[in-house]
């Protein structure tokens, strides 16, 4: 049997119903970029927004651009856009901070609407900073709470009636493994638990129904396949059923019901703008708002099965062209089963990974052995899936990686 070629991938290019969408992202020319699940490409419409707002309404009108262009009501307008990407009806969404920070806020809103319960329940392997807030915030509170992890097929069965949240990730930011959310939101809710969702790595390539899912809580970056730039804010979700209930633990002026009233009392504001907490960071939010804009002029539903062409076309590929190469597969073979990345293993990953880098294949390596590879589909054609896989398949039979200079560790990987 005849093995995938070029031309089967320019075909797949060719019958692309999200091919032109390219056209709206600066690439540069001579790169296979992926590293979209870490930092998405730039719009150009968010580069050519920011330039007037700069010049405009920052330049010209400075402060009274607060109420002349709404920059007070970027957190909830984008927020709202963002809500029709991951399922939310309007109000339930909120955009602001990091996404640490809004963890932190959304674990503590957990803990106070369970109460008489003690235990944070996450998956083994969760990304480390969603570890970390737990750790932090069950510090603050006295240690009275336990953060309990446990492997992805125990998770199910480790929910009890002392179980307070269960925090997890809907795509394994190591192996890009996707969770049920559907399903482990129903089994915490069936202990009376509340399922917080961290879509960081899934919204804007996976669908995402948080509303139909009967989800608690959920947060998620705009940096990844959001585009919204580096450091661009996070987003909080709290169901609007929950929302009265909740009394934010940062109780910052913009989450006040009068910030402008400079009221010497916190008063929260109903809805989901009580979770808001400091200014506006106003340039991150337009350029995430000139993202979103772009992302939701693509039907998710082919924006996901372009996901999964891409990923099992780099798999398929990487068995068909690397086979004696020594890597191996981290995640599902399934496309069904991950979201929109592939990881490889091998002790060698971080020098293959700059390898690559050096010959315009950008990925990333995360520790100890895993080569990542995302794929944006509102940006990435298919052939770049094959020139990558070839990139990597020479690289690996010359031995080219294995020199000294690709072996020394920068700041970030």
């Amino acid at each position: 049997m005849m093995g995938l070629t070029r031309q089967d991938f320019e075909r797949r290019d060719a019958e692309d119903p999200l091919r032109l969408f390219r056209d709206q992202f600066h690439l540069p020319e001579g790169v296979v970029y992926l590293d979209g699940n870490s930092l998405g490409a730039l719009p150009k419409r968010a580069q050519e927004r920011l330039s007037r707002v700069v010049g405009e309404e920052w330049g010209e009108d400075l402060i009274r651009s607060w109420v002349l262009h709404d920059w007070i009501g970027l957190p909830e307008r984008v927020g709202d856009k963002i809500g029709r990407l991951v399922g939310a009806g309007q109000g339930q969404v909120v955009v602001g901070d990091s996404t640490s920070v809004d963890l932190f806020k959304l674990l503590a809103a957990a803990l106070s609407l369970r109460a008489d319960r003690t235990v944070i329940l996450t998956e083994q392997g969760n990304f480390p900073t969603d570890v970390y807030m737990a750790q932090g915030l069950i510090e603050l509170l006295g240690g009275r709470h336990e953060l309990r992890s446990v492997s992805t097929h125990e998770l199910s069965a480790a929910i009890d009636d002392d179980t307070a949240v269960v925090m997890l990730t809907h795509v394994n930011y190591r192996t890009g493994a996707l969770l049920d959310l559907d399903a482990l939101t129903e089994a915490a809710h069936a202990h009376g638990a509340l399922a917080l969702w961290d879509l960081s790595h899934s919204v804007g390539a996976v669908p995402v129904d948080l509303d139909q899912a009967g989800a608690d809580l959920a947060v998620g970056c705009g940096y990844k396949y959001l585009n919204g730039g580096p450091g661009a804010p996070a987003f909080v979700y709290v169901a609007r059923h929950h929302q009265s209930a909740i009394r934010p633990a940062l109780s910052g002026w913009m989450g006040h019901e009068s910030p402008f009233a400079f009221e010497e009392v916190y008063r929260p504001a109903g809805g989901i703008r009580g979770l808001l907490v400091g200014t506006p960071s106003v340039l991150s939010l337009i350029a995430l708002e000139e993202a979103v804009d772009l992302h939701l002029e693509a039907p998710m539903t082919l924006i996901r099965a372009k996901s999964k062409l891409l990923t099992q076309g780099f798999v398929d590929l990487v068995h068909q062209e690397c086979s004696q190469s020594g890597l191996r597969l981290a995640g599902p073979e399934e496309a069904d089963l991950r979201g929109s990345q592939v990881s490889l293993r091998h002790p060698g990953g971080y020098a293959i990974v700059q390898a690559l880098s050096r010959q315009g294949v950008i990925g990333d390596f995360r520790t100890p052995d895993i080569l990542r590879f995302g794929f944006a589909p509102l940006y990435l054609r298919h052939v770049d899936v094959w020139d990558a896989v070839r990139t990597l398949r020479d690289i690996m039979a010359t031995g080219s990686w294995d020199r000294p200079e690709f072996r020394q560790r920068a700041s970030v990987t």
